[in-house]
This record gives structure tokens, sequence and C-alpha cells, in this order.
């Protein structure tokens, strides 16, 4: 398996060297390899937990780097940055990816922490790649928000660790020997720590109360960093979600699902309205990424774990495509709607990134229209027969009506793409027709998963 950190490797050294951009992509396509192994060969020891959804995850991030390695291609002619500032991007990209691999794929709840951090300060040489005082002062201020973040995400998991420490000893950091033995665990001091560490995750991720600075960096940020951030980045986090809240779902479920209901309906109810007023590309794709977030939350504690991860996935290719799409669709240097489907040579590509901008807000046959009604009926199936079946209806009721705004926000800003404003021509590039099919077709390959992603818990 230690094969799986030798992509990431060779692109770090490499970087030293000049460098061949197409060279770069087939390294990143490197990592599908050993992955397919994993997936097939589950295995856990005392550092890493290679199951099947691990696995899973990390195979979602893979495709998603190939498509951020293949707009890496055509990069310095959409923005200008010079030999070195590429150089450096791989270079941090590399360093990222490794961090993310440690991440998912740890067994350790220390290590899993190092491999954010490790993600945490890569990403801020990545942002600092556009040489504009917006993005060195936003580089800056993710440094302050992730450390933030991750000594929350820290001082949780140091407090779950000591909720076991007394009976496990050493192997209370160990996830897969948690969720084997949770009764061995002291339950107040354990959600005590889960709950500062989700707070964290959650920040991370952009929830409530750090709505805006996930959308301020990636608009300063190049278009990759924006698909770093949503699709990969992003994995990780939710994947530590995942496996603190399997344990805390065995301990006191109906405080995890009161918890994750507030903060994640909130959040929503932020998000819907701040993306409403979202006035380009670039902040409309960040702070719906959000919006997806807070859904695979909601459906994972309900017990939707199909719907979760088909979620997921699904957000995984959809969003980084559309940010990748930006450079496509930007116009003079500003994101604004009116038009930007118009002036394309090539007819493929205004029809893709429609495809994307419809399928994100769950328009069949999108794999989030049926992530949705699977999710929707796993949140009353839960509370059918109940004393708060009314509660959960009346969740259900204003979740809707928060991505009642979103879709209307988003069809609204494809009917001036596509009928308003001036036709200019634009210029696209091989590669980037070449992400743009890797990730539809990605998205269509899912709904042929069912099974197997139903298989994967």
């Amino acid at each position: 398996m230690y094969f799986i950190f030798l992509p990431s490797f060779l692109i770090f050294i490499l970087s030293f060297f000049k460098i061949n951009r197409i060279l770069m992509s087939v390294l990143a396509a490197g990592i599908i390899l050993p992955v397919i192994y994993i997936l097939n060969n589950p295995f856990h020891n005392e550092f890493f937990y290679a199951d099947k959804l691990g696995g899973f995850v990390l195979l979602i991030s893979s495709i998603v780097g190939i498509g951020v390695s293949l707009s890496l291609i055509s990069l310095p002619e959409r923005v200008n940055i010079d030999e070195k500032d590429i150089k450096l991007f791989y270079r941090f990209f590399g360093i990222f990816w490794f961090g993310l691999i440690i991440s998912i794929l740890a067994n350790n709840m220390g290590l899993y922490w190092i491999g954010l951090e490790f993600a945490t300060l890569s990403t801020v040489y990545m942002i600092k790649t556009k040489r504009t005082t917006a993005s060195h002062k936003e580089a800056w201020k993710y440094l302050i928000v992730g450390a933030v973040a991750i000594s929350l995400i820290l001082f949780g998991i140091i407090l779950m660790y000591s909720s076991a420490k007394a009976n496990l000893g050493e192997n209370a950091m160990n996830f897969y020997v948690l969720m084997k033995r949770t009764d061995k665990i002291n339950p107040f001091l354990f959600e005590i720590g889960f709950l500062i560490a989700s707070v964290g995750m959650f920040v991370k991720m952009g929830f409530f109360p750090m709505n805006l600075w996930l959308s301020d960096i990636e608009r300063a940020a190049v278009y990759p960093v924006g698909a770093l951030f949503s699709g990969i980045l992003e994995s990780a986090i939710i994947l530590g979600f995942f496996r603190f809240s399997k344990i805390e779902y065995m301990i006191n479920y109906s405080h995890l699902i009161t918890f994750v209901y507030a903060y994640s309906i909130f959040t929503l109810f932020m998000v819907s309205f701040l993306l409403f007023r979202s006035k380009d590309y670039m902040r409309m794709f960040s702070l719906s990424g959000i919006e997806h977030m807070t859904l695979i939350s909601l459906f994972w504690v309900s017990g939707g774990f199909f719907a979760a991860l088909l979620h997921f996935a699904a957000h995984a290719f959809f969003k980084p495509a559309l940010f990748l799409s930006s450079g496509m669709l930007e116009q003079k240097g500003k994101y604004i709607f009116k038009g930007t489907l118009k002036g394309y040579k090539n007819k493929i590509v205004p029809l893709l990134i429609s495809l994307l901008l419809l399928g994100v807000i769950s328009l069949p046959p999108s794999p989030m229209f049926f992530s949705e009604i699977f999710g929707f009926k796993a949140m009353i199936d839960i509370s059918k027969g109940s004393s708060y079946f009314m509660w959960m209806i009346s969740a259900v009721f204003l979740i809707l009506i928060f991505l009642s705004v979103i879709f209307y926000k988003f069809v609204r800003v494809y009917q001036e793409a596509l009928y308003e404003g001036e036709e200019k021509e634009k210029k696209v590039y091989k590669s980037e027709i070449l992400m743009l099919i890797m990730f539809v077709v990605s998205l269509f390959s899912l709904l042929f998963g069912f099974d197997y992603i139903k298989g994967i818990i």
C-alpha cells in the first residue's frame, strides 16, 4: 500500500526541475492503481485503516486529483503566473496529496490530524500562487481560520483519547478499536471531545459562523484551489466526521442527531440567502459546496448512509468540475453571469457546463436527485412512531425551503448565462475539454454504482 505515496512524492521531487505539465498529470493519474488494490484488499493495522469507506473516499478524491492536474496544463494560459509560481503550486500540490492520503487512511486519530495539518499548511502556499494583494491577504486569513479549526479538532481528539485511555491504553487513539469497544469509553468525556472536534471540522468546511471565509479565499485564489478545497480537502474532513460520528452514534444517538441537525439547518439557512445574493460564479459555487456538506452530514446521522455517500461522491465531482470550468466562464477577469455560455466554437463545452449547473441542484437524472430522495426518506424513517415525528417533518420542510432558494438562484443564473448578455469568443483548451468529459462520465457512472455504494457500509 505504500506505493500509494509514490505519485505525490514524484510530483514533489519533479517540481524542483523544469515542469512538464502533461507528465505531472500522468503521475497524478498513477494513484488510481494502488487505490483500486486497497479497495479490493481492505486491511487495518496500528496506523492505517484501509476499509471500503476509506478506499471509496480515496478513489473519488483521486479522480478529482486527475481533473485538477488536467486543468493545471492550461493554467499559465489562463492566469498570469510564471514558471516559478507553477513549480511552487506543484510542489505544494504533492505535499497536499501526501497529507490527504495519510488523513483518509489513518487508523490513528493523531495521524488523521497530522494529515489534515499537512493539507492545511500546503494549501496556504497554493492560494498565494496568484500573486495579488487579495490572494496574499486570503492566504493569511486561511492560515488563521485553518489554525483555529485544526486546533479545535486536536483538542477534541485529546478529549476523545482521554475518554478511553484508562480502559484501552494506547489503543484509545485507534479508530477501529474505538468503534468495536464503545463499552470501554467514558461517554461524557467522549461527547465533549466529539462536540469540539465536530465544530472544528464544520468550521473547516465553511459552516456557521464562518460562512464567508471559504468563498473569499476561493474567489481570490486560482480556480484549481477551489477544486482542491471542495473535492479533496473536504473529503478528508467529512470522512473524519463519518468515523467520529459512528462512535458517537453508538454512545448517545439522541445527542448526536440533536447537535448535527441544529448546527446544519442553521448553517443551511445562512448559506441559502448568502448564495441568493452572490454576484459571481466562484462565490456561488463555494457557498453551494457548504450547502451540500450540510446535507451529507444530515443524511449520515439520520442513518441514510447510502444517500450520504452517493451525495458525497456526486458533490466531489460536480463542484471541482464547476470550479475548473470557471476559467472558461470568466470574461476579462470577471465571473459575471450574463452571456457566459455564449461564444464557444466547440459546442460540447456549453452543453457539459450546462449539465453541471443544472445537475448540482438535483435535477434528474443527476445522482443528487436520487441521493436527496433517499436522504429525506431516511430522515423520516428514523422518526416514524416516535414523539419527534412532527419535528422531523418541520425540519424537512425547512430544508426544502432553503434548497428552493438555491434552486431558483442556479436556474436564474443558467438563464442569464444562456440567453442574456453579449456573445464574446472564448478559448477552450483540449485538456479542459478532457477534464469536463471525465467529470461528466464519472457522474453518470454513479447512477450505475448504487449496489456498490450500498455495500460499502
